[in-house]
């Protein structure tokens, strides 16, 4: 079959690889969140604000990032082209207009409005998450973990990829690099935003998809151990401008390699039919109003639920499974002779799409919902505090670590998706056990921060990170299997509320207490021991420092049991969806 140039132009644009590919791009300008403590030094300088006010800012900037419920609304109501643009929109009026402050081109406002204004911006983020996540989830139904690991990891390596770049910039203005924050993700989302969304065609397990995937993810280890090896020269020599040019430019390329999967799919080889596309229909077929892609079936999930005896779960896997098919084989009999549908509990089923009112009364919601809020907080306090941390370990320099903890968390991602899918599609079992998995590695890594032995914050940061990082691909792909695609956005952008809760009471009320506790307990041995020496230092308006493992001992201590709870919670959760994964993923084990 001869195609022509402009025929495989119009397939390549419509190749779903291309979409996944522009996501990727689109996420690797959602993280300027990551970017906050890098952009908070100008705007206190030139402010004159103090550290109690710059704290306010960095809660404006967490909430901005994770109140995601007018993205995922308006990505149900708008096409998700217009999404992005609303969330373009607000990224470059609220940082546009901060810039326009710090640089005393507009007057300066009251720090209440400086809070709105860094809220409106960071919320852009949450849809450029929502859009890539909604629109590639559909597309790879069949790859959710894959591809929720790998775009949630862009996110996470956002922060410095956008470091990286404005190392070229090289400018002596550190206000540049918010003009940078406001106008660099803007222009991005303009040129992609009509790319990014779902489309027609083969949605199935191809034969080429395991190889692509593999290839993203070699380029995504590549890329993690490339910026962790430039962030950690730069940190350390002083490089000239055209070795940091050269840096960023390899720096483009690792980003610009994987558009060569849908460059080779649809010019590289003829245009075929594979075997498995009659699976799903070509297009999606139109659904009466209410009514989910579920209910156009001729068997539903849910009929099998309410007909099949009990003793059918405690069955062998493939016995189990040759008696689903017999009864699916009945039911089918039955609708084709007029008989009478199944008469369905009231909701739907778990596999089925759930509107967010209705997954809010579902046990399972709640149960990834605490579970991601005892994980992820305790994750996001250790990063919320590891400049304390470090030094009061009596380490200098604390972007190293923060560096550090960047890359693990975004391999944590990478590797959290592509382990989750592994146990879903290798063994039918629940995706909420590699949640488990991870949470008990974060247990480790708090336990070991709490010993304070040598090495601790190389080997803390490892495991916290990498834990941290699984989380946020592991959820968003076990929310869509159990309460569906239709309202995805909703959903999961409700479950990152989690993540701002978890901060705010285990970082803003435990950490911060215990520290303030343990640095003011320090100063007053030292002010017992050299009471005129230091009682003029004691005087002064500096805050409190603590020094030594003591100062986050009991705090890690207490993160390490949140995450044991956690991992209760998830096994709870896998032990009452153990029939829906074995009903979605079994049938490839007959």
């Amino acid at each position: 079959m001869v195609v022509s140039f402009k025929e495989r132009l119009s397939l390549f644009i419509n190749n779903r690889w291309v979409v996944f590919v522009a996501a990727m791009w689109i996420q690797s300008c959602a993280g300027i969140g990551y970017l906050f403590g890098s952009i908070s030094p100008t705007i206190k300088s030139s402010l004159n604000y103090n550290q109690r006010q710059i704290a306010k800012l960095g809660v404006a900037k967490d909430l901005g990032d994770s109140v995601g419920f007018l993205a995922g609304s308006l990505c149900e109501i708008l096409p998700l082209w217009g999404a992005l643009l609303v969330g373009a929109v607000q990224n470059f009026v609220g940082y546009g207009w901060v810039w326009l402050i710090i640089t005393g081109r507009v007057p300066q406002l009251p720090l209440w409005a400086i809070c709105i204004l860094i809220f409106i911006g960071t919320n852009g983020e949450t849809y450029f998450n929502t859009a890539a996540l909604v629109s590639c989830v559909q597309n790879f139904p069949k790859s959710r973990g894959p591809v929720v690991g790998i775009l949630k990891g862009f996110a996470g390596l956002g922060g410095a990829i956008l470091t990286q770049i404005y190392a070229v910039i090289h400018t002596p203005d550190h206000a540049s690099l918010i003009f940078m924050v406001a106008v660099g993700p803007a222009m991005v989302i303009f040129a992609l935003m009509f790319i990014v969304r779902p489309v027609g065609g083969h949605k199935q397990i191809r034969s080429t998809d395991g190889l692509c995937f593999s290839f993203i993810y070699s380029i995504c280890l590549i890329l993690a151990a490339y910026l962790m090896g430039v962030m950690l020269v730069e940190d350390l020599i002083e490089l000239s401008y055209a070795v940091i040019v050269i840096f960023t430019s390899i720096l483009f390329v690792l980003l610009i390699i994987p558009v060569v999967i849908p460059v080779v799919l649809t010019f590289g080889q003829e245009p075929r039919v594979p075997d498995e596309d009659p699976l799903l229909p070509a297009e999606p077929q139109k659904q009466e109003p209410g009514k989910s892609e579920h209910d156009n079936q001729e068997i539903i999930f849910s009929e099998v639920e309410d007909e099949k005896p009990r003793e059918v779960d405690t069955l062998p896997a493939l016995e189990r499974q040759k008696r689903i098919a017999q009864l699916q084989a009945k039911l089918a009999q039955a609708a084709a002779d007029g008989a009478v549908r199944v008469k369905r509990r009231r909701g739907p089923h778990r596999g089925e799409d759930f509107t967010l009112t209705q997954a809010l009364i579902k046990a399972d919601f709640w149960l990834i919902f605490f579970s991601l809020l005892l994980g992820s907080g305790s994750g996001l306090t250790v990063i919320d505090n590891l400049g304390q941390m470090s030094q009061s370990l009596g380490f200098d320099n604390t972007h190293v670590f923060v560096s550090m903890i960047s890359i693990w968390n975004f391999l944590g991602r990478i590797g959290g998706g592509y382990f989750s899918e592994k146990i879903v599609r290798d063994y039918a079992y629940p995706r909420p056990v590699a949640m488990a998995v991870a949470q008990v590695i974060m247990a480790i890594g708090h336990f070991i921060f709490a010993m304070g032995w040598p090495g601790v914050m190389y080997i803390g940061t490892l495991l916290v990170g990498l834990g941290y990082g699984a989380h946020w691909a592991i959820v968003p792909a076990a929310a869509s299997e159990l309460f569906g695609l239709k309202k995805f956005g909703a959903l999961y952008n409700f479950l990152t509320l989690a993540n701002p809760a978890g901060s705010l009471v285990f970082s803003g009320v435990i950490a911060s207490s215990i520290y303030d506790r343990e640095a003011e307990k320090q100063a007053q041995e030292h002010h017992q021991i050299g009471r005129s020496m230091l009682s003029s230092i004691l005087s002064l308006d500096e805050p409190l420092k603590c020094e030594g493992s003591i100062c986050f001992f009991l705090t890690s201590l207490i993160m390490s049991g949140l995450c044991i709870i956690a991992v209760i919670l998830s096994m709870i959760l896998v032990h009452r969806t153990k029939i829906v994964y074995a009903n979605l993923y079994g049938k490839s084990h007959t």
